[in-house]
């Protein structure tokens, strides 16, 4: 049974990549937990705001969250050929102090899917986490891959997903990931 975190690197409240988590938690193969987690109240991250105040409430939270699951999922959007800065920003004050960097992160499995308006997907996002994901000891699961693209016919306005074929996809994903974990 694999408890996995599921994390939106969007904040706007019609996020598609924020629907496609919301997707997967409801795909999960019977046994298996996926929880969301949020990086919503993650300041910009500030050397002094740490030295001064230590870790936000909200950065706690999600590192105790990442820590208790067994593998992480990360739902990214793609701005400007690259991941979001605000999902960036969050997993810099993750890294917090640089002593929990193995605890946090280390050897943890991980996935990456993503939604895009655009017609290619979050490819140059997923693939812009790769380095990152590799510095925190990380492992990456390349058994699928999942790029939502034209995410506007994909998701209905209140954010379901409205696509058998992309349902489809997204469930054969999160049996692939699950069924890694479960080895």
């Amino acid at each position: 049974m694999a408890h996995i975190l599921g994390i939106s690197g969007s904040l706007r409240a019609g996020s598609y990549n924020s629907a496609l988590l919301r997707a997967a938690q409801g795909l999960m193969p019977a046994g298996s937990t996926l929880d969301i987690g949020t990086i919503r109240g993650i300041p910009l991250y500030d050397g002094d705001v740490e030295a001064a105040e230590g870790l936000p409430p909200a950065v706690v939270t999600l590192k105790e969250a990442i820590a208790a699951a067994d593998a992480l999922l990360i739902v990214t959007p793609e701005y400007n050929n690259s991941m979001p800065g605000v999902f960036k920003n969050a997993i810099d004050w993750l890294t917090r102090p640089s002593s929990d960097i193995a605890r946090v992160f280390g050897g943890r499995p991980v996935a990456i899917i993503g939604a895009s308006p655009g017609g290619f997907g979050t490819i140059l996002s997923q693939n812009a986490w790769l380095p990152v994901l590799r510095t925190l000891g990380m492992e990456p699961w390349f058994g699928g891959r999942l790029m939502v693209s034209r995410a506007g016919t994909v998701f209905d306005a209140q954010g379901a997903l409205i696509d058998d074929k992309v349902r489809g996809q997204l469930e054969q994903f999160m049996a692939g990931f699950v069924a890694h974990l479960d080895r």
